[in-house]
């Protein structure tokens, strides 16, 4: 029975997916609410995604020691300045246990300029979505609900991937 529900599951994203031809991409059938999404910015302050209602939000999953993290990173700056994407919130979130310094070292290397790093004090975060590896980035819609992610790396700044999520805008 396990078997069915995964099989069916797979080929239900499979073809869901295969029209917008976005690697990695698994959209949620019946979108997620979930409680309590808190995380630290680099001045170590509380965030809290509640205050973002209104907005669609990327949540990148992410570590210094990832190399499709580094990869993709330069991409998700990008899209931040998409003028299309005005109500566009992105959270970067290290997960790798590595401390402000390090993580700024990595943006400034890959000369990330338009994000900030946010940190989470403990996994209960990653946890709470379910990771599986990084990087993943878990997109929540203007009601704070989780309707897609991409599991692995992607290019944030894709034709087809832009003109995907510009439609949820």
């Amino acid at each position: 029975m396990r078997f069915l529900i995964i099989f069916i599951f797979l080929i239900t994203n499979s073809k869901a997916n295969e029209n917008l031809n976005i690697k990695n991409l698994v959209l949620i059938k019946e979108p997620i609410k979930y409680d309590s999404l808190t995380f630290l910015d680099h001045e170590n302050q509380q965030v809290n995604l509640d205050a973002y209602l209104g907005n669609l939000i990327i949540i990148n999953f992410w570590a210094t020691w990832c190399a499709p993290c580094k990869e993709e990173m330069p991409s998700l700056d990008q899209l931040k300045n998409n003028p299309n994407l005005k109500n566009l919130k992105i959270f970067p979130i290290n997960v790798g246990s590595d401390d402000v310094k390090k993580s700024q070292k990595f943006f400034d290397d890959l000369e990330i300029r338009n994000l900030n790093p946010y940190f989470v004090p403990s996994m209960a975060l990653a946890k709470k979505f379910a990771l599986r590896g990084i990087p993943t980035s878990i997109f929540i819609n203007k009601e704070g609900k989780e309707f897609a992610r991409v599991v692995g790396s992607t290019d944030f700044i894709d034709k087809n991937f832009l003109k995907w999520l510009i439609s949820f805008n």
